[in-house]
């Protein structure tokens, strides 16, 4: 199949990729955007039935391999399938899409309910990488997209874990980016803002598309970009969001988190 990238082009064009997070939102959007690719497919989510209802339409319109792999990130034995599965057959690229976040103050939330997120946006997004990076190195070819969010350069009152986390993944991307340098291998980290998952509403300056979102981390990671912040108007916060004091940011967000919550 021709590459979907011009002559010349800096881009790497995946043949397999492994998608997690895949049944809905971002994840559905990096599936349907590498089928169109060519790119043959692992979609990995909790929900068998939406994966083999994604799959089946893959398959029979763009014709691509799509396998299914229902599996629970946070369940220590269902994650060690998809590791299993990244190391006995090598994918090209891994998406690292799963994850959640939760709403409210941390001493008023369920500790169980911060230590689900922990585990899953961090810790088997540790696992999945380990598990798919040697290979990749070995094969001097490869690319890990670890999707990340504007939240982890702020202070994220009343989302202090997910805030927590997502800084956690900026961070150890870029570092992965730079040990990787000269290997053929590359790891970005996408960072949106606020994303619309139902594709059916408007987008707004704030809020920006998930395919829009999905398709500028797939051409960053494939460019061998170590950050991607997809939108504009994002763009232009984040220089503004490094150099403004900490004290200050502190104060904003924990102003916007008030209101936010007396509208709840």
């Amino acid at each position: 199949m021709r590459s979907p990238f011009p002559p010349g082009s800096s881009h790497t064009a995946y043949r397999t990729a492994l998608v997690t997070g895949a049944s809905s939102g971002i994840g559905e959007s990096f599936a349907r955007i590498l089928a169109g690719r060519g790119t043959d497919l692992v979609i990995v989510a909790r929900r068998a039935a939406r994966l083999d209802e994604l799959a089946r339409e893959l398959v029979e319109r763009y014709r691509v391999a799509v396998e299914v792999l229902a599996a629970d990130l946070t369940d220590p034995g269902q994650r060690g399938e998809v590791e299993h599965r990244l190391r006995a057959e090598p994918v090209e690229l891994l998406v690292n899409n799963a994850g959640f976040g939760a709403f409210g103050a941390f001493a008023g939330q369920p500790l169980d309910d911060q230590l689900a997120q922990v585990e899953l946006n961090v810790l088997a997004l540790m696992r999945l990488t380990r598990a798919a990076l040697p290979g990749m190195v070995e094969r001097g070819r490869g690319g890990v997209l670890n999707v990340s969010s504007m939240a982890g350069f702020t202070p994220s009152p009343g989302s202090a874990t997910y805030g927590a986390t997502k800084a956690f993944v900026t961070a150890f991307s870029e570092s992965l980016h730079a040990e990787l340098a000269g290997t053929g291998v590359h790891v970005t980290a996408l960072c949106p803002g606020f994303t619309r998952t139902d594709e059916t509403q408007e987008s707004s300056l704030l809020w920006l598309r998930r395919e829009d979102v999905a398709r500028a981390g797939l051409d960053a990671v494939s460019a061998g970009r170590a950050l991607c912040v997809p939108g504009a108007q994002y763009k232009a916060a984040l220089p503004a969001l490094r150099a403004m004091p900490r004290s200050l940011l502190r104060a904003a967000v924990n102003r916007m988190w008030r209101q936010a919550a007396d509208t709840r």
